[in-house]
């Protein structure tokens, strides 16, 4: 069966909610990159299934789980597989004061969840409005900082293996978390998860979440960006080291190392993936060549020609 094949096997159970060619730019915080082959979007867990049962006789077909797209670079030319993107039920959110925990859809922002949470009392989770992405890909990806990540507050997650292995409950320990880090593969769509914190003054949750907010936007830039771009060496941090390299402000066409943080690479409007790829590529070669540290991609590469195709969030 090819792309066009699976496409209608999927429009026939889900009519309306399938395209083909689908630009990827809207769909995450770099704001460029190729065309979708396949766009679905997925409401609810019957949606889900059903994608499931068509996908699990494809097990070639190439599958993306989009989130907010926080942690994505698309090439180009594009992703030649079916990318889904949840919203409709994987957008509510539970939040249970007297037991202090939160259940949430794969596609509730984070920092909503980190506000809600601090608004019932939930102390514990004001990190994650520091992150700007979904609570699928925190799953997938570990999410954190400010010293804490998402193993530190994960419960559990409900995970449907879109190759045919049907749903099942994954307590955290489960899921082999570890930095930026877990066991789930691209097949698999955390359709939502359990979060425990601890219960405090609103008030102070509150400030916590100021706190935060106020440290990003005074050590982080704004604008067209993914995030941290190369995870942290142990015992190091890779923004220390590509500053140390002179690569501040560094240009590939329209994107360069910001200013204000080197770890973050700054994508001008109109900019092309394959700028983000070449500069990732250039500082990698320079810090390497200055500091002797080979930096390892936090951002996932999504349809380059030189890369494994990865499951971002």
């Amino acid at each position: 069966m090819n792309l066009d094949s699976v496409a209608t096997a999927i429009g026939a159970r889900l009519p309306g909610r399938v395209e083909r060619g689908a630009p990827s730019a809207p769909l995450t915080t770099y704001r460029c990159g190729g065309p979708l082959a396949v766009l679905v979007r997925v409401n609810s867990e019957s949606d889900a299934n059903d994608v499931a049962a068509v996908l699990a006789t494809q097990p070639d077909v190439p599958v993306l789980i989009i989130g907010r797209g926080s942690n994505l670079l698309i090439a180009d030319r594009g992703f030649a597989g079916v990318a889904l993107v949840p919203g409709g039920d994987f957008e509510r959110l539970d939040v249970d004061p007297a037991a202090a925990r939160v259940g949430a859809g794969s596609a509730v922002a984070l920092p909503v969840l980190a506000r809600q949470a601090a608004k019932a009392g939930i102390g514990g989770l004001e990190f994650f409005v520091g992150i700007p992405g979904s609570v699928g890909g925190a799953v997938r990806m570990n999410a954190g900082g400010h010293g804490a990540q998402t193993a530190d507050a994960l419960v559990s997650v409900r995970v449907l293996d879109l190759g045919g292995g049907g749903m099942r409950e994954l307590g955290a320990d489960a899921l082999g978390l570890g930095y930026r880090r877990s066991v789930l593969g691209s097949r698999d769509f955390a359709l939502s998860a359990t979060f425990a914190g601890t219960p405090e003054d609103p008030a102070v949750c509150d400030r916590r979440i100021d706190e935060i907010v106020r440290w990003r936007r005074e050590h982080q830039p704004g604008g067209q960006n993914a995030g941290s771009v190369f995870t942290n060496p142990p015992g190091d941090a890779a923004g220390r080291l590509i500053e140390a390299a002179g690569c501040k402000g560094l240009r590939v066409g329209g994107v360069m190392v910001s200013e204000k943080h080197a770890n973050f690479f700054a994508a001008s409007p109109g900019a092309h993936a394959d700028d983000v790829l070449a500069l990732v590529r250039l500082v990698q070669s320079r810090v390497e060549a200055t500091t002797g540290v080979r930096l390892e991609l936090e951002l996932q590469l999504i349809g380059f020609a030189d890369t494994t195709q990865e499951v971002g969030g």
